[in-house]
C-alpha cells in the first residue's frame, strides 16, 4: 500500500488557521445553506487514520457534537499522560519525533494519514513528511492569529494539482509535494 501523509485544512487569506484568541468561528463567515462539505467526506474516505496534536484534539473534544471520526486518531502530546476515558478506543496517545510517529503508525497498518493541527502540520513540514495539502481559503483577513506555516530549514516545492471554488467565494487548492 502506498504511504501518504495529507493535510486538509482551511486558512484565512492571511494564512491563519485560528484567530488571535484561538477561535475558529470565522470558518463559518460565508453562508453555507446546503452544508457543502467542500470535499471533506471524499478526502476522509481515502485515509486510514488521523494524526493530530493535543490542542486540536482538545478543540474537537470541546465541540458540542458526537465524536466526528470513524477512523483511529493518534494524538501527539508531551503533556498528556492518557486519553480521557470518554475517548479511549477512539483516540490513542503517541509520542516521538515526526518520523518516529509515522513509523509507529505505519507499523500498525495505517499508511494514508491525515495530519491535522497547526503545530503538528508545521512539525511534519519541517521533517519533510507532508506529501499533499488541500488548503481551503476563506475570504477573510484575520490580521493575526495562529499561522499555518512557519520557518522551515529548507524550501519545499509543491505542485498545484487542482483548484475548486465553493459558494462562489471559497477557494480550495490541492497541492502535491514535488520530490
Amino acid at each position: 500500500m502506498t504511504k501518504k501523509n495529507s493535510v486538509f485544512i482551511a486558512t484565512s487569506i492571511d494564512g491563519c488557521i485560528a484567530d488571535k484568541d484561538g477561535g475558529i468561528d470565522w470558518l463559518h463567515s460565508i453562508p453555507n445553506p446546503d452544508n457543502n462539505d467542500m470535499g471533506y467526506v471524499e478526502f476522509i474516505s481515502n485515509i486510514d487514520a488521523l494524526v493530530m496534536g493535543r490542542a486540536t484534539f482538545e478543540t474537537v473534544c470541546s465541540f458540542d457534537i458526537d465524536w466526528p471520526y470513524e477512523k483511529p486518531v493518534f494524538v501527539l502530546s508531551t503533556t498528556l499522560n492518557e486519553i480521557p476515558e470518554s475517548h479511549r478506543e477512539k483516540a490513542y496517545l503517541i509520542k516521538g519525533t515526526a518520523g518516529e510517529i509515522i513509523g509507529q503508525i505505519n507499523k500498525k497498518g495505517y499508511n494514508r494519514l491525515y495530519i491535522d493541527g497547526g503545530a503538528t502540520i508545521r512539525n511534519f513540514l519541517k521533517a519533510d513528511l507532508i506529501d499533499e495539502m488541500t488548503i481551503t481559503i476563506i475570504p477573510i483577513v484575520l490580521g493575526g492569529g495562529s499561522s499555518l506555516f512557519s520557518e522551515l530549514p529548507n524550501e519545499l516545492k509543491f505542485e498545484l494539482v487542482k483548484t475548486k471554488t465553493f459558494l462562489n467565494q471559497i477557494t480550495q487548492n490541492h497541492y502535491k509535494r514535488k520530490r
